[in-house]
């Protein structure tokens, strides 16, 4: 889930009631790439995302994490 009131620093929240484990956060935007190193991210968790530079206009924020119980790779992209 994501909370967008401000679009420059949107927050992502852990809506699952399992952890999320190596979580990546990539912005592909055109004037630049950023990757971000979230580690492990807990049930409810939120976590706010700085997004100050990017163009909001063609900013796209992929998601990538592995589940616990079947440790498969998920991948979560939005637009802010």
């Amino acid at each position: 889930m994501v909370r967008r009131a401000d679009p420059a620093h949107p927050v992502v929240i852990n809506g699952s009631a399992e952890s999320a484990d190596f979580v990546r956060v990539l912005l592909d935007d055109p004037s630049r790439e950023n990757t971000q190193l979230w580690g492990q991210v807990l049930p409810s968790e939120d976590i706010e995302l700085c997004l100050c530079g990017a163009d909001l206009d063609d900013a796209v924020v992929t998601i990538a994490w592995f589940r616990p119980a079947d440790g498969l790779e998920y991948v979560w992209r939005f637009v802010v």
